[in-house]
């Protein structure tokens, strides 16, 4: 078995192809929506994205459908190399800029399908909120609740767009050159509001990689406050045990370390 993220399980199925199978069945509603969108789009991004060659029934072995893919070569970005790479960070806010400006008729709107993502974030207020209160004095609530009241002041004003969902190191392929090769793992894809995409400039990239990471987006201060919103809602709940059993101490940890980096993007965007 290959590393999966929290909705899916994916093998290795000979030389060319790799079987990706939903972890549960809140993500089945992914494959469905891959299998019809994922063609589409791979013609117009620049980076090769997962291309689905067929789609498994459900049967008494396994019971929900699942598919199948061609396989993409490539390794996972250092976090070196997302942090500081200034040539991936710019490739990377290309792809995404790219995808877009893709025509958004008809596309996935945000729902269960995607977890809401294309939404606005006050659509997990009471999970912000909870999560919160739950880590008391241990977080600065009170710049984090600046941090949220500031993403659920605004909203995305423009027509639908599409957007990958889930940009994190795990979703991302890289060549032997370090060039950003693949975007894979479009589960949580869909059209709305492009801010969860930019959650990764702010949460992994530094100094010069961050800049040309926003230079290529090219999108206004509102939707980045609205990605902080993004960011510091998933590692709120994560720091507070509130995102499942997926939450191991390590991934705490990290979601803390998360919470300052937002608070960090936050004070300097004053």
């Amino acid at each position: 078995m290959l590393p999966g993220g929290w909705d899916n399980r994916t093998f290795r199925l000979g030389d060319e192809l790799s079987v990706r199978l939903p972890s549960n069945e809140g993500y089945v509603l992914q494959v469905e929506k891959e299998q019809r969108w994922l063609p589409m789009l791979a013609s117009q991004v620049p980076v090769a994205i997962p291309e689905p060659v067929g789609i498994g029934l459900p049967s008494e072995r396994f019971p929900y459908p699942w598919s199948v893919y061609r396989w993409l070569p490539g390794r996972s970005p250092s976090v070196d190399m997302l942090a500081n790479d200034v040539r991936f960070a710019a490739d990377l806010g290309d792809m995404l800029a790219a995808l877009q400006r893709v025509d958004a008729t008809g596309g996935p709107l945000p729902g269960p399908h995607n977890f809401s993502r294309g939404a606005p974030p006050a659509v997990y207020e009471a999970e912000t909120m909870h999560a919160i209160d739950l880590l008391g004095s241990t977080i600065d609530a009170v710049a984090v609740r600046d941090v949220w009241e500031a993403a659920t002041a605004t909203a995305w004003r423009e027509a639908p767009v599409w957007f990958h969902g889930d940009v994190s190191d795990g979703n991302l392929l890289v060549d032997d050159d370090g060039r950003l090769a693949a975007v894979i793992d479009f589960g949580t894809s869909g059209i709305g509001d492009p801010a969860c995409d930019l959650v990764i400039g702010m949460t992994a990239m530094r100094g010069d990689a961050r800049e040309a990471f926003r230079e290529r987006r090219a999108l206004d201060s509102d939707t980045w406050a609205r990605a902080r919103g993004w960011a510091i809602w998933k590692a709120l709940i994560v720091a507070a045990g509130l995102a499942g059993s997926h939450s191991p101490d390590s991934e705490a940890f990290k979601a803390r370390r998360t919470i300052e980096f937002v608070l960090e993007d936050h004070r300097r965007s004053q």
